[in-house]
């Protein structure tokens, strides 16, 4: 007997629960593949940050002086990666910045500013000198302005951290006294103490740009008063809104034990 050969194939419901479990796998891939790239530039971000963070403390031991933040005003208007002060030893300069080092060191923005790169050799940097964090974002630096505590009291509106001669002068007597790091912009709880922070490095993350769409605690990171936010990250559907700034903060002890073991202080 001559058995018969079936040809009978898909059905298109059959074709159809194919293609659905093969988006189902590919579509989970994706996202895995998604999760572990933003990880990665996660984890590459804070590394970044603390290799920022110990080229501020080198140029604090080479120069006897924590750095001035970069200045960036526009694409025009830049200090290309250089720390930017004002000629005059008190005040306020839009408009007049400098890069040439100054003694008094006033800088020129002392909480909006950016890493100076180009001046502590930090590194990677984009085409205009600035340091970079895995999403191509510029990396941001805050140095404390103000003091207090200091054993022997300097005149008013003397800058001690960002000035050798200030610095020497009245030594590890004195403490921060204007960043203030919080866990809201509201700051109903602080992240650090207060008069420790002596200056900061950090990422505006992946969403990087300035948006109040993102909530006021990364606006509060970037609208260049004296207090910053660092907490735990959110998405854009928590209560406190979208949150992914990484934050690296140095207290003043640390930079006091480096310049007293390398015999620059007292």
């Amino acid at each position: 007997m001559q058995l018969k050969r079936s040809s009978q194939g898909f059905s298109l419901v059959e074709l159809a629960v194919v293609v659905a479990i093969m988006a189902l796998l590919i579509g989970g891939a994706v996202m895995t593949l998604s999760a572990q790239l933003e990880l990665r530039q996660h984890e590459e971000t804070q590394q970044r940050l603390q290799s920022a963070a110990e080229a501020v403390l080198g140029h604090a031991l080479v120069h006897r002086r924590l750095p001035c933040p970069a200045r960036f005003t526009s694409d025009a208007s830049h200090s290309q990666g250089q720390e930017s002060f004002c000629t005059g030893a008190t005040g306020t300069c839009a408009g007049s910045e400098t890069t040439a080092v100054q003694a008094h060191g006033n800088c020129s923005n002392f909480y909006s500013g950016f890493l100076p790169a180009a001046s502590i050799g930090a590194s990677p940097v984009d085409s205009s000198g600035f340091a970079v964090d895995a999403w191509g974002n510029r990396i941001r630096y805050a140095v404390a302005r103000d003091v207090t505590g200091c054993t022997t009291t300097p005149p008013a509106n003397t800058r001690v951290f960002t000035s050798q001669n200030n610095l020497k002068t009245y030594g590890i007597g004195c403490r921060p006294n204007d960043l203030d790091v919080c866990t809201t912009a509201s700051c109903a709880a602080r992240a650090v103490s207060t008069e420790t922070a002596v200056f900061l490095v950090f990422s505006t993350g992946k969403n990087g740009a300035v948006s109040s769409a993102y909530g006021a605690d990364e606006t509060e990171n970037t609208n260049g008063n004296a207090r910053f936010v660092m907490r735990t990250p959110s998405g854009p559907d928590s209560a406190l809104g979208a949150f992914d700034d990484q934050v690296l903060v140095l207290p003043v002890g640390r930079v006091y034990s480096r310049l007293l073991g390398a015999g620059i202080l007292p």
